[in-house]
Parts: structure tokens; sequence; C-alpha cells
């Protein structure tokens, strides 16, 4: 009897969450779930901010975005299965922590991407997630019976895409120009499953944890910038005298990461339980918030780079490396939020500063005027809405 109860604290039915339940918030696992994220995140940010000092920008452009998808997608797959289905027994956090070994492989082969275009580690790092994702899914599947369908698609969706992945890699000389077209068709596997998984019957999640778990790793991605700034600030108090050129960088870095986490903090989030459509489209169209908010410290790190003669770009290079992560983010925070939460006229002034954005950097003092362009953006923002309701 002792034994059998003990068993059952071990091993609990990986039961659908209540999706009514309140005061869901993330859990510590999932907090330390992110700390694998940060460091993958940082490891993308400094691969394109070296491309870019070194003035392999297309190159390290494509790498940068399949790096990055690489992690937020891993991110992805454990935080929409958390939501559903965290029972939080031992047997999820020991594949949970499986996961997490993955990723964290999936983060120290990023540099190996960079640098020789080698994927193996990183396809190490993705089987050893997957084997561990999938249990998980066949374990909802198994005790969910009436609502098998969508962790049964969940589960053979995955599995089937590690087996493209590895023919893909498998064959990466064979297919020579055609590598990184195939790399892309992945990708877009990868993301029909779960909207293949959701035409089942609908995903099991939860409308207050998910929006926060987004929030979360939206505060991750802005301390990209935040690490630029810091390091702004030391390359320019750190030789005795002050370099005034790195202190404007440091200033602008600030208050463009600021404005950043305002924008997108002031809104509510906007999530449509029963339309599926525009739930998948508020989902993956944060990749456009999360990558443009790693790229923008990668920007700002380069343009410390330059001031220490330590990059091969123009100063056009330099600033077009902060201003089109920039425009991004801006583009980004409209699509997930701006164009639900507000009225017309107010919805229209983050695309019209992203293209304000991409403008600046042809113009004198085009960092300061970018920290300039974020704040308007944020006054008018809410002046423009307040004036209207």
């Amino acid at each position: 009897m002792g034994i059998a109860a003990a068993g059952s604290k071990l091993i609990r039915k990986m039961t659908v969450r209540d999706r009514g339940e309140g005061h869901r918030s993330a859990t510590p696992l999932e907090l330390l779930f992110d700390l694998v994220s940060v460091i993958a995140f940082a490891s993308a940010a400094a691969g394109l901010h070296h491309a870019i000092a070194e003035n392999h920008i297309f190159d390290g452009l494509l790498k940068f975005s399949f790096a990055f998808f690489s992690v937020w997608w891993a991110w992805m797959n454990f935080t929409w299965l958390a939501s559903g289905y965290d029972n939080d027994d031992v047997l999820y956090r020991i594949l949970t922590m499986i996961m997490m070994t993955g990723a964290l492989v999936i983060a120290a082969s990023v540099p190996a991407f960079f640098k020789e275009s080698e994927l193996w580690l990183m396809l190490t790092g993705y089987i050893i997630m997957r084997v561990a994702l999938v249990s998980l899914w066949i374990r909802a599947a198994l005790h969910n019976p009436e609502k098998r369908a969508t962790p049964v698609r969940c589960a053979v969706g995955y599995s089937v895409m590690q087996v493209l992945w590895i023919v893909i890699v498998l064959n990466g000389e064979a297919l020579g120009g055609a590598f990184f077209p195939a790399l892309f068709l992945g990708v877009i596997g990868e993301l029909a499953v779960p909207v293949y998984a959701e035409k089942a019957g609908g995903l099991a999640w939860h409308h207050h944890h998910i929006a926060e778990r987004y929030g979360l790793l939206i505060i991750i991605v802005l301390g990209e910038t935040l690490l630029s700034a810091s390091i702004a600030i030391e390359a320019a108090t750190g030789h005795g005298d002050v370099n005034f050129t790195l202190v404007g960088i440091a200033v602008s870095a600030l208050v463009i990461l600021f404005a950043m986490w305002w924008l997108y903090f002031s809104q509510d989030m906007r999530l449509e339980e029963e339309n599926t459509k525009g739930l998948i489209l508020w989902s993956y169209g944060h990749v456009i918030v999360f990558g443009g908010g790693v790229a923008i410290g990668a920007g700002f790190a380069v343009l410390v780079d330059m001031e220490s003669r330590h990059a091969d770009v123009s100063n056009l290079i330099g600033n077009l490396a902060v201003a089109i992560p920039i425009a991004f983010y801006l583009l980004g925070v409209w699509l997930v939020q701006d164009r639900f939460s507000l009225n017309c006229r107010s919805a229209l002034v983050l695309p019209s500063c992203a293209i304000l954005a991409l403008v600046t950097p042809f113009f004198p003092f085009a960092i300061e005027a970018l920290a300039a362009l974020l704040i308007f953006a944020l006054l008018s923002r809410y002046l423009l809405n307040a004036a209207q309701r």
C-alpha cells in the first residue's frame, strides 16, 4: 500500500489541464528551460554580430535565421505542451530536463554552424530533445483517450520531421546549393505540424499561462540589447578617457530597450481562443518580435566593434544592423497586438515608424534618431489611442 501511494506521487496521469483554472503562471521548471534559451539566443546573436562585423552579411543573416528558429522552435514545442499537459510528476520533470539537455546541445552547436555550416551537433541536440518531446506527447495521448487525436498527430508529425532532418543533414554535401532550400522546406514542415494537429479538435492551452510565457521570452530577448549597452559603457570608460560616441551608443541602446519593452507590454494580449487561424498567426507572428529583439542586440554589438576599430564595415552597415531589426520588431508588435487592440489611427503608428526606422541610417546621428523615433512611437500611439476612446 505504501509503495503504491509513493508511486502515485512519482507518476500521475498526464491529463488535460483546466483551461479556466485561476492563478496559472510559469513554473520553476519552465523558468529553468528559459535559462537554457538565454544561452542559445546569446550564441545566435554573437554569431550574427561577428558575421556582420566581418562583412559576411548575407551568410550571417541566413545562418542567424536558421539558428534562431531552431532555438525558438525548441522553446515553442515545450511551452505549448506544458500549457496543456504539465502534471509536474517525476517522469514529466525528467523528460523536460532531457529536453533542456537537447536545447543546450543546440545552443552549443551554433558557433560551429556559423563558422563551418556544421549541423551535426545541432541535429544531435534536436534528436535528444525530440525523444523526450515525443514521449510526452505519447503520454498525453495515452492519458486522454477522448482527446487523443491532437497529441497523436503531434507525436507522429514531430517524429516524421525529425527523420527528415536526419536525411537532410546526412545528404548535405550531395544537396550542394539545394541545402539551404531544403532547410527552408524543413522549417515549413515544422510549422505545419501544430496546424495539422489543431485540426483534430483543439490544442489544449491556458490563456494566462501562454501570455505570461511569451512575455517572459520577450524580456529574455531584450536582454541582448541590455548586454550590448553594458559592453558599450565598459568600452567607453575602460581606457581612462571617456569615449562619448560609445556613451551615446549606450544611452541610445538603453532608451531603445526601454521603449521596446513599453511598446510590447502597454497592450493586453489578444489570444482568440475560438479562432484557430488567429491563434496560429498570433503565436507564429511573435517570431518576428523575438528575432528582431535578439538581432537588435547584435546590431549594437557591431556598433561597439566599429568604434573600437574591430569591425570591417561602414557606418551605414552598422546603423542598418540596428535599424532593420527595430523595424521588424515594430512590425511584429503591430502584427500580434496593435491591429487587434487599437483603433484605426493609433494602429498605424508602428508600421509608419517601422518605415521611418529604415530611413534613419542614411542621415547623421542615426542611432540617436532611432531612439527618438521609438519614444515618438510610444507617445503618439498612446495619445492617439487615448484621444479616440
